[in-house]
């Protein structure tokens, strides 16, 4: 793990893991950051998807305390985690064999503990998070099936370690969905390192999914979405006051970390030769990338339609997010581009 020292060392002294610890672990604990009101799905945007339905109805039944935070701080985020949730389960049953699932910065791992709970056996899931509040959630309905937690930050995750550890040697061939949900942007803007280090667990043929928010070119705009989210959604779970408290202890230092999508898709197009956008609020999205268009071709026909108000989106979807043409390709594991 020598090629990855400085990368390590730099996420060591991140803001995730310092100046904004304080704020995770009380959020994570239940302490601070809690919403008026728990979140709850819009049914009006439900699709006609028997998954869906199964995987929402779970959901609330395994949340934690950070989960009930997250998502209700996003439009729609929770009809989101439904909708690719449902769509993994969907994509593992169209698929020979057991799948890998890794998703990291998922909080307590409520959506993986779902997963595995739903995918009975089909798929095996692993979560972390350096937070000892989001493990003791993740165990606290029991040993989850199929389901598993690193307690730790995602760069401690090596590929020594998975090898090291009798527990996790299991995922010691790679992974065939690796998940980011929010977990970059707290750490540094440094995708280019962070994708691959993280893609050493990603299967040749695998899907890298992210859900990110990203900067925009227009200051303005940026800044106008940001209004839209904060007036028209998070005002229905959190008072004016815990809105700029957050603001003022937390964004103003995400910003900082925030790339723009096509900053995004220049760091993407050196790793993968597909990648599509497939949700948009304000200014968060959901991507999705591959070196099998087959495989994401298959994901993409299990997706259902983004359950979300129009007025949030600002994109046709899903598109791809770079010409295949012009994507770069990579064989085995050349990272040093």
């Amino acid at each position: 793990m020598r090629e990855f020292a400085d990368f390590i060392e730099e996420c060591d002294r991140a803001p995730r893991l310092n100046e904004l610890s304080e704020f995770f672990s009380t959020t994570a604990s239940g302490e601070a950051g809690m919403p008026i009101r728990p979140p709850e799905l819009d049914r009006r945007l439900f699709p006609v998807d028997m998954t869906f339905r199964r995987f929402s109805a779970l959901h609330p039944l395994r949340r934690g305390p950070f989960d009930k935070h997250y998502l209700s701080s996003i439009p729609y985020r929770l009809e989101e985690e439904c909708r690719i949730g449902g769509a993994i389960l969907k994509y593992a049953r169209a698929r020979k064999g057991q799948l890998q699932l890794y998703t990291l910065g998922t909080a307590e791992g409520t959506m993986a503990r779902v997963i595995g709970e739903l995918g009975k056996g089909r798929i095996e899931t692993l979560s972390c998070s350096p937070n000892v509040e989001n493990l003791r959630s993740f165990y606290a309905y029991g040993v989850p099936p199929h389901a598993m937690f690193f307690h730790g930050p995602f760069h401690h995750l090596t590929s020594q370690r998975v090898q090291e550890d009798v527990k996790l040697r299991k995922f010691g061939s790679g992974f065939d969905i690796i998940l980011e949900d929010t977990t970059f942007q707290m750490y540094s803007p440094n995708r280019f390192d962070q994708i691959r280090f993280v893609s050493q667990h990603l299967k040749t043929n695998g899907l890298f999914m992210f859900v990110e928010k990203f900067r925009h070119e227009d200051d303005e705009e940026y800044r106008r979405r940001e209004r839209q989210k904060d007036h028209s959604f998070k005002a229905r779970f959190f008072s004016a006051s815990d809105i700029r408290a957050k603001e003022e202890t937390v964004l103003t230092r995400m910003d900082r970390n925030e790339v723009t999508l096509s900053e995004m898709s220049e760091t993407l197009r050196r790793f993968f030769g597909h990648s599509f956008v497939t949700w948009n609020s304000g200014n968060f999205y959901t991507l999705v990338s591959s070196n099998s268009q087959q495989n994401l071709d298959l994901f993409l026909s299990k997706l259902s339609p983004p359950a979300i108000p129009a007025e949030y989106v600002y994109a046709d979807l899903p598109y791809r997010l770079y010409p295949e043409s012009e994507a770069r390709r990579l064989s085995g594991r050349s990272w040093t581009l």
